[in-house]
């Protein structure tokens, strides 16, 4: 057992997440309560968690236990099982904040590591329907209003500031997964860290340019710097296109383990850089009989509105539900309007920025770090995914060094267009 098991906590497998769910009524009454009905599936495709679906003739269920170490290393490679509890309280207050855009949590065990939560379907994983090429018409709105009012509600311009510093000092707790990002996002594709990878011999020159290019390194750091001490608000911590579950009617966003309180800009621009990145990829899953042109452009509308929903709610949250520390209504008046129009408007700026600079850093992580991405990865020719990959990383850099300059959503997807765009 490593350091990060309790006495109580024991892996679950197949047949004994049977043992433990029929033990627990509410679950067991969902399901049905004969256990011979029940069919059980381990379907985790991560490096982090067993994930268990569970289906009986009267409903069905996900089973999603923590695993004290990382699986694809083994036991050497231990993580902390207390990212299970983060991201129960994480889904606990994003519920609160954007209520129906999570699933629903049907029980929690904090030692074993377990959340059961209703099991989403027809939903896809939202990368799955980037690579296959789908259009979901609700996806900007609703993943713009997840990021306004997640972010908007977790900050002090909405919350009272004793309890935004206890919830702070809560979630400092989940120091473990701060420390992967702070290694797999900002600093180990940047040396000869030994997960690292990528589409070899074609990217080697790359990759050694990168390495040595001083103000893209500042410019990294610069982020992380960010990210390690700019507590603006609860982030989802890990709001990726796999962290994203999608019909045509319906989003819902699930795994906040990473959850922190950190910088608004980290969950928008981990959403904004795999926007970019999926629009670089369609030229690689382009066909004879499907060239991607359409759905490229649709995923940059998608972008697009994504930053434009949620800059519209945060504007009306601002107006309606400011009643935090920061511009309480009580002092800033009908008077004080344009003024405060002003900072509003600076302040999202400042988010915009950040934005920008994270997204360059997901995005250049996942081509030559050590969590690759279906995007890419499934571009079977070496050659021609290492023809995306460059332009994914030509994009980044340019995005990371000139984010100060660009100064809307609309410079992003004309850059992106520029660089990215398929040759």
């Amino acid at each position: 057992m490593t350091e990060s098991a309790t006495d109580n906590y024991r892996t679950l497998s197949v047949d004994s997440v049977v043992d433990y769910l029929r033990s627990v009524e509410s679950v067991a009454s969902l399901l049905g309560d004969n256990v011979d009905d029940w069919s059980v599936n381990e379907i985790g495709d991560g490096n982090l968690n067993l994930v268990f679906l569970v289906q009986g003739p009267n409903g069905s269920v996900i089973a999603k236990q923590a695993l004290p170490y990382l699986r694809v290393r083994g036991e050497g490679w231990p993580l902390p099982l207390s990212r299970a509890f983060f991201e129960y309280e994480a889904l606990t207050r994003e519920e609160k904040r954007a209520e129906g855009m999570t699933p629903q949590v049907l029980h929690f065990d904090r030692d074993m590591a377990l959340t059961v939560m209703e099991f989403l379907s027809p939903h896809i994983i939202l990368r799955k329907g980037l690579v296959r090429g789908i259009q979901f018409p609700r996806l900007a709105n609703d993943l713009g209003l997840f990021l306004a009012r997640t972010l908007f509600r977790g900050s002090d311009f909405s919350m009272n500031a004793a309890d935004k510093r206890a919830d702070v000092a809560l979630f400092a707790g989940n120091d473990g997964l701060c420390a992967v990002t702070e290694a797999r996002v900002f600093t180990e594709p940047y040396f000869d860290a030994e997960l690292n990878r990528w589409t070899s011999p074609q990217l080697d020159e790359v990759v050694a340019g990168i390495r040595s290019d001083s103000m893209l390194k500042v410019a990294v750091h610069e982020m992380k710097t960010l990210f390690m001490s700019k507590s603006q608000s609860l982030l989802h911590g890990d709001l990726h296109s796999g962290s994203v579950m999608v019909t045509e009617d319906d989003t819902r966003v699930i795994d906040p383990e990473f959850a922190f309180y950190g910088p608004m800009g980290f969950d928008v621009g981990a959403l904004l850089g795999n926007y970019l990145l999926a629009y670089i990829a369609q030229s690689g899953q382009a066909t004879g009989d499907d060239d991607r042109i359409a759905y490229s452009n649709w995923i940059l509308k998608m972008a697009e509105e994504t930053w434009t929903t949620f800059e519209n709610e945060f504007r009306n949250l601002w107006h309606t539900e400011r009643t935090g520390e920061l511009f309480p209504s009580h002092i800033f008046g009908d008077d004080d309007a344009d003024a405060t129009e002003r900072a509003l408007t600076n302040y999202l700026k400042d988010v915009l920025e950040d934005s920008i600079g994270f997204a360059a850093a997901k995005m250049m992580r996942r081509v030559i770090g050590a969590a690759h991405v279906e995007d890419l990865e499934s571009i079977a020719d070496p050659d021609r995914r290492a023809e995306c990959e460059k332009r994914v990383l030509s994009l980044a850099r340019s995005l990371i060094l000139n984010r100060k300059e660009l100064s809307g959503a609309s410079d992003v997807i004309a850059l992106t267009r520029e660089i990215g765009a398929r040759d």
